[in-house]
């Protein structure tokens, strides 16, 4: 897929890789981007930045809540007719292992998972429709390897890979195409308190804007696995051997 003259909507747009994707996406010339996010100021402030480029609007959305994907997903037709690219890129980080809290628990895998799954159910519909449609899943090298320090943030991350897959497979021949995003470490919030990124950061802190390269490429050759950091496909190889 090239991004020039499509329709994207992005959540977890207020920062980071988000904010990131949204402003490239503008610069390759998307017909409109919706940047989504909790926080309501730093999503303004996304909107913001692309200016002119593009049609840019902000929709708030918890994306924990199917009710506000939906409703994200609505307003967005309702606006532009058609959803070309979804970004379903918010997501948290809680570190602890199987003692963390249940409702710990439920809340990462609400925003982590569930949220893949409600924007799913949301806009595969329209997309199914048309016989076309793109779906990018922010997921992470935690969940094709591990986390070191975070039990939740692995297992919800390999399940948003696993249902990924699972959409790629189901769908791929009624024209839907599905990029899982898997990076080690960025520099966004999310990293904000560790060293460099901690243990995923072994192979280097990227900024958003890179990540925003390497979709970019990866959307337009239509790979599954989009991988900023390329050693984690040595990774990968290593574990399936041992």
């Amino acid at each position: 897929m090239k991004i020039k003259d499509k329709v994207v909507v992005v959540t977890g747009a207020a920062s980071g890789i988000g904010r990131a994707l949204c402003v490239r996406f503008a610069r390759e010339g998307a017909k409109a981007v919706v940047a989504s996010d909790v926080d309501t100021v730093g999503m303004a402030e996304t909107v913001a930045m692309i200016g002119d480029a593009t049609e840019a609007v902000g929709i708030p959305c918890d994306v924990g809540n199917e009710q506000e994907v939906s409703k994200l997903v609505t307003e967005s037709l309702s606006r532009f007719d058609y959803i070309d690219l979804f970004c379903s890129n918010a997501g948290i980080f809680t570190p602890g292992d199987e003692n963390v809290s249940t409702e710990a628990w439920q809340s990462i895998w609400d925003i982590n998972v569930m949220s893949h799954i409600f924007a799913a159910r949301a806009v595969l519909p329209s997309m199914l429709e048309r016989g076309e449609g793109y779906l990018l899943n922010t997921s992470s090298a935690a969940g094709l390897l591990s986390q070191v320090g975070s039990a939740p943030y692995s297992v919800t991350k390999h399940a948003a890979i696993g249902f990924a897959e699972w959409l790629s497979i189901t769908y791929g021949d009624r024209g839907i195409k599905v990029s899982a995003l898997c990076p080690q470490a960025v520099r966004t919030a999310m990293t904000a308190d560790s060293e460099e990124g901690g243990v995923a950061g072994i192979d280097g802190m990227l900024e958003p804007e890179q990540l925003a390269d390497t979709v970019v490429e990866t959307l337009a050759e239509e790979r599954f696995l989009v991988l900023p950091h390329p050693e984690v496909l040595t990774y990968m190889r290593r574990k399936t051997d041992d």
